[in-house]
């Protein structure tokens, strides 16, 4: 007798999609890993894109870059607007950072990541691409004990109360960038510690979820809009709190968001206003980081390590995979 095992629809992004997104992710780590050390960050952002985008073509849904490059005139693949898939199957938004650390990779340092997110249609924040204020926590804490209009010093110290301890035992992560200079003078008026990082915050928002394993409490700055929708997705999969606000400053700014449905400019977004239905997070590693384990070149293998999330189950998988197939690397 053949047992026939249906799937719901609801499931559908977890049974069929978990491992597919980790093959995107893969593929876009690898080929730009290819490039690490060599000082061409365009050329390894292209090579991430490229590969990224023939992965995507691939899958069977009606996918749709909510979250990209950037806009259309400024992006040839993966702009913001494009459609990729199969054109079957259910219909997902998609955010993509196919590289983010651009710099980071090209300069072969820590913590270069390729990573995307999916979600039902119509459910992730559809942000231009342009600077963003935020701030997030990890896990375990009462609603709104941080607030991104608070002075930095005041929001250090509400965590402190809130963890029970002195706020000397605060760690907060800041890009390193002279716009930051005033935050890190706060933090660091209250005997908390500053930890900078010269790029990539997507992962830097995730390091708040798990303290206890970086030593990173708190994450505050500015940064990309769509590094912050990325990283709303990965909260919303393993925990914590996040407000952002997008950052737009120009007539020419407002229009670009008003066209993508953001009627309140000054809007504060709480992790579910950018992620608001069944998601999935993946970020594969490029050069190893705190994070995960960039990719290795052996003499017949490739290794990959990555991290792929769930929303709805909060299950958080880390794939170590070995590549034996190495063609499947090459350009089609």
């Amino acid at each position: 007798m053949s047992t026939h095992i249906s799937v719901p629809p609801q499931m559908l992004l977890e049974r069929i999609l978990t491992l597919e997104i980790v093959r995107v992710t893969e593929r876009a780590a690898v080929s730009a890993a290819r490039l690490r050390g060599h000082g061409q960050e365009k050329a390894a952002d292209k090579a991430a894109v490229d590969a990224m985008r023939r992965e995507l073509n691939k899958l069977p849904i009606e996918g749709t870059i909510v979250i990209g490059e950037g806009e259309r005139d400024e992006a040839p693949m993966l702009f913001i607007g494009e459609k990729v898939g199969l054109n079957a199957g259910p219909k997902v938004d998609i955010a993509v950072d196919p590289l983010e650390g651009t710099t980071l990779c090209a300069k072969n340092m820590p913590g270069s990541i390729a990573t995307m997110a999916m979600a039902d249609g119509g459910t992730l924040l559809h942000a231009p691409d342009v600077y963003m204020q935020k701030i997030a926590i990890g896990p375990g804490f009462a609603k709104n004990v941080i607030e991104l209009d608070a002075p930095p010093a005041d929001n250090v110290r509400r965590l402190a109360k809130a963890k029970g301890v002195d706020p000397s035992a605060i760690n907060v992560l800041v890009l390193d960038r002279p716009r930051h200079a005033d935050i890190i003078n706060s933090v660091r008026s209250t005997g908390a510690a500053v930890q900078l990082i010269t790029d990539g915050d997507v992962a830097g928002v995730i390091h708040c979820a798990k303290p206890d394993e970086t030593g990173v409490d708190m994450y505050i700055g500015t940064g990309g809009a769509p590094e912050g929708v990325l990283a709303a997705v990965a909260l919303r999969c393993i925990g914590g709190q996040m407000q952002c606000r997008l950052i737009l400053d120009t007539e020419e700014k407002r229009e670009r968001a008003h066209k993508m449905g953001v009627t309140d400019p000054k809007m504060i977004y709480g992790i579910e206003d950018m992620a608001k239905g069944d998601c999935l997070f993946a970020a594969t590693g490029v050069t190893t980081g705190s994070l995960l384990t960039g990719v290795k070149f052996k003499k017949d293998v490739i290794e990959t390590e990555t991290v792929v999330m769930r929303s709805v189950t909060g299950t958080v998988r880390y794939i170590k995979a070995e590549h034996r197939q190495l063609e499947k690397f090459h350009l089609d």
